[in-house]
C-alpha cells in the first residue's frame, strides 16, 4: 500500500484530497478488523473482545475469569491496564492513514474500585489526533456501570506499518 498524501489546510488534515472530517469508515473493514483483532493471540488468550470501533472511539469487553484474578481474589491490575491500553489504541486507529500503524508510548492509569466477577466494558475516546502523536483516554466499567479504572495514553503513528486487510479502511 502506498502512503497517502497528507497535507494541512489550516486546522484540518487532508488525506488523499479528502478532508479528515469527511472520511467515512467502511463497515466491511470494521467487521474484518473486529474478527482479526479478536482472533489475535493476546486478545484471544485473555478473552478480551473488541466489540465496536469508529472514528475517535472504541469499546471492548472482557468476562472476568479465575485467570484474571490476583492472590486477593480481585481482578489483577494488569488486566485493567490492558483494557485501557487497548481501548485507547483502537479509539485512535480510525484517524490514522490506512498504511500506518500505531504504538503506545505512554500509559497512565488509576485503579478506582476492585471487582471480582462479571463483565467489564472499556470505552476509549481519542482526545487529540496529530500527524505523528495522538492522545486518548479510556474508562473501564463493571456490569452495573460503576467506574473501575481510568487512564490516558500517548500513541505514536508509525508510517508504513499498517494492517494487511482485504477491505479498504474508508469508503471515500
Amino acid at each position: 500500500m502506498n502512503q497517502p498524501h497528507i497535507e494541512d489546510s489550516g486546522n484540518k488534515k487532508i488525506i488523499a484530497g479528502i478532508h479528515e472530517k469527511d472520511r467515512k469508515p467502511n463497515p466491511a473493514f470494521i467487521q474484518e478488523l473486529l474478527k482479526m483483532v479478536d482472533a489475535s493471540p493476546f486478545p484471544e488468550h485473555i478473552s478480551m473482545q473488541l466489540t465496536s470501533i469508529d472514528i475517535d472511539c472504541a469499546e471492548l469487553s472482557l468476562e472476568i475469569k479465575k485467570s484474571h484474578l490476583q492472590a486477593f481474589g480481585i481482578i489483577h491490575g494488569g488486566v485493567l491496564a490492558t483494557l485501557i491500553d487497548t481501548a485507547t489504541f483502537w479509539s485512535v486507529f480510525m484517524r490514522i492513514p490506512e498504511s500506518a500503524g500505531l504504538v503506545n508510548i505512554d500509559l497512565k492509569l488509576n485503579y478506582l474500585k476492585s471487582v471480582k466477577s462479571g463483565i467489564l466494558t472499556a470505552r476509549g475516546k481519542a482526545i487529540r489526533s496529530g500527524k505523528s502523536i495522538s492522545y486518548a483516554e479510556a474508562s473501564v466499567f463493571d456490569e452495573n456501570n460503576a467506574l473501575i479504572a481510568h487512564g490516558t495514553s500517548t500513541l505514536m503513528i508509525m508510517p508504513g506499518k499498517g494492517l494487511t486487510t482485504k477491505t479498504p479502511k474508508y469508503l471515500n
